[in-house]
């Protein structure tokens, strides 16, 4: 009953604030799998995705002041979907791993997303885990390999020399936090979308591993805040 009174308040119209604390409470409260039975609802499933900007609206994200709704209904939807089969199950219905991809477009060249992009990341990788459908949609259909791809190599920085191989700088300063769970999310995503991937038909595909593992290898020589990052990063 307190979910549901949750995801009521947030239906309507409530100030950011609100919605964050509410999006806070049901994050804590969606950990548990028996809460989440009578909440995991086609209806509940489509507020979150409303608040998280997962739509095919091509508009910029440009209200900062929503960020954190935005961030907090991702983080949510992380839970319930690694928590409940039923959320699984209704994500291939709700075409979330078009929308996410979609968002993820939206987060190139803007400032301030990467917790955005991160959770974005999080969750494709989630999907793409647990439910083999997903997963072949993101390879198949959605060009999953480009779009994490180039996720992985805007959250390195990398920058080209020539078509497959990068700009070593051994100056460069580590990455940051967030850049370095930003790489490591699109990393485990990509694990998920590549591991059938072994046998390479076209020249496009052929072209598009190759640059893959130019950024890999930029990876490697790539250092993160801490030795522990560095190491999870690698």
């Amino acid at each position: 009953k307190l979910c549901e009174g949750i995801l009521n308040i947030l239906e309507k119209d409530t100030k950011t604030s609100c919605q964050v604390a509410c999006l806070e409470a049901l994050r804590i409260l969606s950990r548990d799998k028996k809460v989440l039975v009578p909440v995991t609802t086609k209806r509940n499933m489509q507020i979150l995705m409303r608040l998280a900007k997962l739509d095919n609206v091509e508009d910029p994200l440009e209200r900062v002041s929503e960020f954190p709704v935005i961030v907090e209904a991702l983080k949510c939807l992380c839970n319930i979907i690694f928590n409940s089969s039923v959320a699984q199950k209704l994500s291939l219905e709700l075409n979330l791993a078009a929308m996410l991809c979609n968002l993820l477009q939206k987060c190139k060249d803007q400032q301030l997303v990467d917790d955005i992009k991160c959770f974005d990341l999080r969750l494709l990788f989630l999907l793409s885990l647990l439910h083999t459908d997903i997963r072949s949609q993101l390879r198949q259909e959605l060009q999953g390999v480009q779009v994490l791809t180039q996720a992985l190599e805007s959250s390195l920085s990398v920058r080209w020399t020539e078509e497959y191989k990068t700009a070593e700088d051994r100056d460069r300063p580590p990455l940051s936090l967030q850049e370095t769970d930003c790489a490591i999310e699109a990393l485990k995503a990509l694990f998920n979308v590549t591991l059938d991937s072994w046998n390479v038909h076209s020249k496009n595909e052929s072209h598009q591993f190759r640059y893959m593992a130019a950024i890999l290898r930029h990876c490697l020589l790539t250092t993160g805040p801490t030795e522990d990052k560095t190491e999870e990063l690698h």
